[in-house]
Parts: C-alpha cells; structure tokens; sequence
C-alpha cells in the first residue's frame, strides 16, 4: 500500500512540473514599450493619468519587478501577474500637477523587469498652465 501511494505521489509531482510559461529566476526576456507620454496642456492641480502599454516580444514571461515616479508627485502601478509571450500589459503612472510649476513638465517612471538591461525609463510630459 505504501508503495503505491509513493507510487501516486511521485507521478502527481512530476507530471504538475510542466508547462512553457513556467518562471524560472534568471530567464531574460525582451518587451517593446513606447516609452514618451505627451499630455499636451495640462491646467495647474489637474492629475496627467499616462497608460503605456508593454508587449512582451521574448520568449520568457516578462516580470515587472518595480515601477518607480522620479518624484513623490508621480505614482506608478505595474501589472501583478507576468505577461506572457506575445502578450500585453499595461502601466499606469499618475501625476499631480498640485505643486509643479506652469511650464513645461517632464517626469519619469524608472520601470525594473527581467530584460537585458533590467531597468527601462518612460517618460511623461506635459504643459502645466495656470487656471
């Protein structure tokens, strides 16, 4: 009995194991990114909401490990789960006009995957005009 529940178990490992899409530390993959976000004119207070959309063009789930504003005025999310082959995602970057003064802006996302180089910067810009 015992050896055919080892039998069972040692079949059930090895068999949940496979799969392409599988993460394994150290594998590099490569993503396509537009990487300038132009707002236009932007009245003083108003938050610039960016959307840049990354595809994964590589072979390997692309995982975004950190995204990082270039200031506390700009805030970032990254997608959770890995983008797969072929696949898309999104990041989204927020930036509260506040306390900038008019003019022009220019604000960046520093954005950490598994791509070679691992660190990628998107940037945001924009015309921040008195009300």
């Amino acid at each position: 009995m015992k050896t055919l529940f080892c039998i069972l178990t040692t079949a059930l490992i090895l068999t949940s194991c496979g799969g392409s899409d599988e993460i394994i530390v150290g594998n590099k993959t490569t993503m396509e990114i537009i990487s300038i976000y132009d707002a236009g004119d932007v009245y003083k207070g108003e938050v610039i909401t960016a959307k840049f959309t990354i595809k994964n063009t590589g072979s390997y789930p692309l995982v975004i490990g950190e995204v990082k504003g270039s200031c506390s005025c700009t805030v970032a999310e990254k997608p959770e789960e890995p983008i797969l082959p072929g696949g898309e995602g999104e990041i989204m970057a927020y930036v509260n006009t506040d306390k900038l003064q008019a003019g022009p802006l220019h604000k960046s996302v520093r954005i950490v995957s598994n791509t070679d180089p691992s660190l990628t910067e998107v940037i945001i810009k924009a015309n921040v005009i008195r009300k």
